[in-house]
This record gives structure tokens, sequence and C-alpha cells, in this order.
């Protein structure tokens, strides 16, 4: 098959998109959670690389390169502003070798910045311009394929994310983190990405933050509100009406979950199976996942999507089960135990 750019793909029909790099490497203990600097792109390349590759064989056709919180004011956050580029490059380049293996995609990656201010855009905006011309002017170098533009909350640091990206000729796809009813600038998400649309985005939608059940009636009036593709990657986080946002998800002891204890949560691969299809009747276009997301999560998807993965050779059969397979598998002496576990 013939890579083509990402818009060829989403002409030809969905593009299964697979992230959560950030919780997962987190869990594996190779990023400290707070600043969530992605330090593993140089301090353990390799436990990075399998990631994506586990990503890849699960039928993710996007490796997005691990820029995400990359940029010079987190950099400088943790003491390391002067590894900026080497973890951008590095990020880069390994997303591009793993997506050789399997003839996926590189999406260069930008993020919320935290250092926009509405009350002050033009003066931060300046500051959230530079970093992100920097990242985007790397991406651009080591041949990315598309950029996506993430987690941005402020309508106007998205317009300045999208401003650079067109200025570097790549396509662009910029989704919004919809933790509160409205933008943090006060600007009605259907709205921003109408705004977007306007002004080029090839793909807009949402990703983290709202689980299934509270992102989809979102995509919904967003498919009918715009003309573009559509992209959707919630966390696989059980969020609902009265916690729509997993930042505001509990544990069960009543306190905060967010971020370390969202476990207890955590959607199986068939509620993430279901999303996908549920997501497919919709018509977004890039369907995935984000942060605590993980390649079970993406088989599953991808194959309620219909597609075969080469991790597929390893799905479930639980016919072979001792206790739960067929008549032919379970012991005559161990089928009496079965009742005691109904």
């Amino acid at each position: 098959m013939k890579k083509g750019s990402i818009i060829q793909r989403l002409q030809k029909g969905i593009v299964l998109g697979g992230e959560g790099y950030l919780f997962e490497l987190e869990r594996r203990g190779y990023i400290k959670a707070g600043a969530y600097v992605p330090e593993v792109v140089l301090d353990f390349p390799d436990a990075l690389k399998e990631l994506h590759r586990e990503f890849l064989r699960a039928g993710a056709e996007t490796m997005v390169a691990f820029t995400y919180y990359a940029h010079r004011d987190k950099m400088r956050i943790i003491g390391r502003e002067k590894d900026l580029k080497p973890l951008n490059v590095n990020a880069l380049r390994i997303a591009k070798e793993i997506a050789e293996e399997g003839n996926a995609l590189v999406a260069g990656n930008i993020c919320n910045t935290w250092a926009y201010d509405p009350a002050n855009k033009e003066e931060t905006g300046k500051v959230v311009r530079q970093m992100y011309e920097e990242q985007v002017g790397w991406a651009k170098e080591e041949g990315a394929d598309f950029i996506i533009a993430e987690t941005i909350e402020y309508v106007g640091e998205a317009l300045i994310a999208l401003e650079v990206i067109k200025k570097y000729n790549l396509p662009a796809m910029v989704t919004f983190a919809t933790t509160y009813e409205k933008s943090k600038d006060g600007v009605d998400w259907i709205e921003g990405c109408q705004m977007l649309e306007s002004k080029g985005a090839d793909v807009v939608g949402f990703n983290c933050i709202r689980g299934p059940q509270t992102m989809l009636p979102m995509l919904r009036k967003l498919r009918k509100a715009v003309k573009c593709y559509v992209a959707a990657q919630p966390v696989p986080y059980n969020t609902t009406e009265k916690y729509p946002a997993f930042q505001f998800l509990k544990d069960r002891y009543g306190e905060n979950a967010y971020t370390l204890a969202l476990e207890q949560h955590l959607l199986s691969r068939f509620e993430m199976a279901k999303f996908a299809k549920d997501a497919q009747e919709i018509g977004v276009n890039y369907i995935g996942i984000c942060c605590g997301g993980a390649p079970y999560h993406v088989r599953a998807m991808a194959e309620a999507l219909g597609r075969v993965v080469p991790a597929s050779k390893y799905s479930a059969d639980m016919s072979q089960h001792g206790m739960l397979g067929s008549s032919k598998i379970v012991k005559k002496h161990e089928k009496a135990f079965l009742e005691k576990w109904k």
C-alpha cells in the first residue's frame, strides 16, 4: 500500500489513531507525573520505541511524535531547556522509524502551553507562537506528514497553532480539550471548531478530557456543524453527566481521582470498541484514544471497525479457557465448579 497523505487516507475512510503515551509511560516508570515532560525520548528511547510498536501492531495508522509537553516553557520548568531541540528531533525520528515498520503516517505534535492568557493575548500570544514555531519547524524538517495540535482549551491559542501549522504547509488537525461547557476564553466548542474550519483546518474535533459517554453528544453536534473532517480521541474513563471530564472524577473515598487514581474508572476494551462503532455511525473520520489508552484498547477498536491487525493474532479466544471454554475443553471434574462462578 502506498503511504499517501493524511487527507488521502481520510478520503478513503476512517483513520485509526492511537495515543496515550504520556499516561502509559508514566505507569511504566519512564515519566514523572506532575510536569509530565517526555524525558523518556532522551533517557529511555527503547521504551518509547516499544510502545510505538505496540500501538502500530494494534492497528494505529499514525505514529505521533512524542513531543507533547516538549515545548520550551515545560522544558525550562524541569531544567532541561538545553535539550529542547534534541528531544523534539529524536521523538520525530523515533516515530518515523517505527511508522516505516508498518507504513503508518508520522504526526508532529504540539499542545496547550499554559502560557496563553486571553487578558493579555497579544503578549502571551507571541510567546505561544514562538514555541509552536520551534516545534512545527522541526517537524517539517524531519518529514512529518501532518501536525496534531491537541488538548487546547483556548480558541485563541488554537488559532495560533493553526496559523503556524499552515505557515509550514502541513495538514492541520486541531482538537479541543473540552473540560468546561465553553472554552476558557468563552467560546462555544462547536463555534470554535467552525472558526478553525473557516481558517483552513483540515481536521477539527475533541481529544482527551471526556470519555465516550460525554464526548459522543458533542460529536453528534459537531458532525452536523462542519464540513471538514472530524476527529475524536476520548479518554478511556467512565465520565458521566455529573462528572463530564475526567478531572472531576472521584475515588471511592470521595477524593479527586485525577490523575494518579483513575484506574477504578477505566473502561474495558469492549466499551472502547463500542465507542469506535458509535463514532463511525456518527460520521467521525479520525477515531482514536487519549490519556489512559493502551494498545489493547486500540486493537479492540480496530477490530470493531472490521480490521484485522498484526496483534489480532493474539486476540482473545475464551473457548480455550480451562473453566470458561467449550465443553470439549473444560474437564468434566471442573464443570461442577462453574455453578459457583455463576
